[in-house]
């Protein structure tokens, strides 16, 4: 397969053992990692990770964009960016409603609103230094920044700025304005081949720019074992828990598994976790995930990401024990990294 720089994934930690974890990204020659958001805002983790690397890039796969002030969020990523000498990326995702709701804030239309925090952290990070923001108004936020200034120019005034995606709006919008796209790792290769390919060259022409100008990132969730029957069977869970939101009914609908994530969901809703699990069909698990042997996988990945400037290869960690955590990490890490 055609070598694509490849970043590892950073979950909170206890301190020894994620220091450990990205020292050994590092040794291996990864060129980011992401840590993602789904309580704890990731900045944490990946503040932690600075100071524990000297390469690495950190990257917020994916820090949600509505659950605190644009001007938080610049902040934030400032920080990191000066705690890591200039490493930081800004992974922005609007998640599913049901998730913002949980957080008591607004979602809003999800395209809009994204393209307001975009356009305003990326205002603050150039210009907060220098105390002339004034009062910035959009639909989704009104900042007063009269007497706003940061203590000290920024370490980048312009720090790249990744979104995720699943439909094809959200990929058209990234080539748009953009410096890079980090897939869903739900993405099959149909969606890929139909929908991403269309999508981001739409952006791409919308914002005047060319495919050059950013950085493709396929997160894809990997289970290496000679055994595939077990390989389908320990991804069965994880693949069933990310199909538990109807917002992605019409992506499953045209990858032919509608039936099976309105199961998932059926089940969900009565907090039956076995019914969700029992609900996704082997089929779908192959379609979404790369299951199998070294070979079979590192096949299954070059038609996966030949659009890809970078991979992202994450284990099906939802449901496994610590054993096959250990033991899927160990194998991405086997075929993968260098």
């Amino acid at each position: 397969m055609t070598k694509k720089r490849i970043w590892g994934q950073l979950p909170p930690l206890p301190g020894e053992q994620l220091v450990d974890l990205v020292k050994q990204y590092e040794a291996a020659g990864l060129e980011g990692i992401w840590s993602s958001q789904t309580f704890g805002a990731p900045f944490l983790p990946l503040s932690a990770a600075a100071v524990a690397s000297d390469r690495l890039k950190l990257g917020t796969g994916i820090a949600l964009a509505f659950t605190r002030s644009p001007l938080e969020t610049a902040c934030n990523i400032m920080d990191l960016d000066l705690i890591s000498n200039g490493r930081a990326v800004l992974g922005l995702g609007s998640s599913a409603k049901s998730l913002i709701d949980a957080f008591g804030m607004e979602y809003g239309k999800p395209l809009t609103h994204m393209r307001e925090v975009i356009g305003l952290v990326r205002r603050i990070v150039a210009e907060g230094h220098k105390g002339t923001l004034g009062r910035l108004e959009g639909e989704y936020h009104t900042l007063d920044l009269e007497h706003f200034r940061t203590l000290a120019p920024p370490v980048r005034t312009e720090i790249p700025i990744y979104m995720p995606a699943v439909f094809e709006k959200a990929v058209t919008m990234a080539g748009e304005l953009a410096d890079g796209l980090l897939s869903h790792p739900l993405w099959a290769d149909k969606w890929i081949e139909d929908k991403v390919a269309a999508s981001l060259k739409a952006g791409l022409d919308r914002g005047g720019r060319e495919r050059r100008q950013i950085d493709v990132n396929l997160m894809v969730f990997v289970a290496i074992n000679e055994d595939r029957r077990q390989a389908i069977e320990d991804t069965r869970a994880n693949i069933a828990f990310y199909s538990q939101s109807p917002q992605y009914n019409r992506y499953f609908d045209y990858i032919g598994f509608g039936k099976e994530a309105r199961a998932i969901q059926e089940a969900f809703s009565r907090d039956d976790t076995e019914a969700m699990t029992a609900a996704c069909s082997d089929a779908m698990v192959e379609t979404i995930a790369l299951v199998g042997t070294p070979d079979e996988v590192r096949a299954r990945m070059a038609e996966r990401t030949a659009l890809a400037d970078a991979c992202t290869p994450v284990i099906p960690h939802f449901g496994l024990d610590e054993e096959k955590t250990a033991y899927y990490t160990r194998r991405i890490a086997e075929v993968f990294y260098d």
